[in-house]
């Protein structure tokens, strides 16, 4: 099979923790044994977010005194790109030696209208108290708002529209390569006047880029990892269940956690709905990435159910 996966931003860096290079290095090793199965006999295309690393460059570009002005978040969301992609290439790279492996600096466009550009709601960086969070607002410029029990930094989150380079990537993946691509969602960028392309202020769902690519690369399975089981019906309430498998519209029907399970589901409903009969799409735990695939585990969504 074809497969997109999307890793989950705590396969990098568990909440809380300190974002040192060697820990979110030592994540992704583990991350990457659990993945590395799949790649023994599927075509498979990996994404990964970015929202703690690319905080953390951006609150060193915009107190580095030697700069007239911060990077802008295109710039940073490269740079994050090819810091994370090294990290897994060398990771998957020592679990499957005699595997290719390349990662794609990547593009994403979005339209220059988009609402969200007004409504700033993407948690980037890491968690603050209240206090601290307007603080840093104040000082910076930032927007921030509440995240759980913590406080974030919000950037804007256009809704991702096409994947500049998915005929590289197609390329790449019918000559065997394992891919890694569309970091935090893919640099955002706009198409000018003259059809130029430009870099814009913003980071995109890496999820829903994810169901985008999936949909171009006409993959099987969409599979989002992230740190539960699978999606829960009543979370947080003493008769939580986990819902095994569902159709778009039953999950769509859910009253999900618009910060952290809504865009997942939103990503795997739109695959499924635009891909038709024959794709299904799985949400659960990296370490059921194998058994994800069949609906043995996690969430399993299907035009059928």
């Amino acid at each position: 099979m074809r497969i997109v996966v999307a890793l989950g931003g705590n396969a990098l860096l568990q909440r809380g923790q300190v974002p040192d290079a060697d820990a979110q290095a030592e994540n992704i090793r583990r991350a990457m044994r659990a993945l590395a199965p799949l790649t023994d006999d599927h075509e498979v295309v990996i994404t990964h977010g970015n929202g703690p690393q690319v905080g953390v460059l951006a609150i060193e570009s915009a107190n580095d005194a030697r700069l007239t002005q911060p990077y802008p978040f295109d710039a940073l969301g490269a740079m994050t790109q090819g810091l994370i992609g090294y990290w897994i290439l060398q990771a998957i790279g020592n679990e499957r030696p005699y595997r290719q492996f390349a990662a794609v600096l990547n593009q994403t466009l979005v339209d220059a209208d988009d609402p969200a550009f007004a409504d700033p709601t993407k948690f980037v960086g890491e968690v603050y108290d209240e206090e601290t969070a307007h603080a840093l607002a104040e000082k910076n410029g930032w927007q921030v708002r509440r995240d759980g029990e913590h406080w974030r930094r919000v950037v804007p989150s256009p809704r991702p529209r096409e994947i500049i380079e998915t005929r590289l990537i197609d390329h790449l993946l019918d000559e065997s390569i394992i891919v890694v691509c569309a970091g935090g969602g893919g640099v955002p960028v706009v198409r000018t006047g003259t059809g130029d392309l430009r870099g814009v202020e913003a980071v995109i769902d890496k999820d829903l880029s994810a169901a985008v690519l999936a949909h171009r690369l006409k993959a099987d399975r969409l599979v989002v990892l992230t740190d539960v089981p699978a999606v829960m019906e009543d979370y947080g309430t003493d008769h939580a269940r986990e819902v095994r498998r569902a159709t778009p519209a039953q999950l769509r029907a859910m009253d999900l956690p618009a910060g952290s399970m809504g865009p997942k589901v939103e990503a795997v409903c739109r695959f499924v709905e635009v891909g038709g009969r024959g794709v299904a799409a799985a949400i659960g735990n990296l370490e059921e990435a194998q058994e994800l695939l069949d609906g043995r585990a996690g969430t399993f969504v299907t035009a059928e159910g």
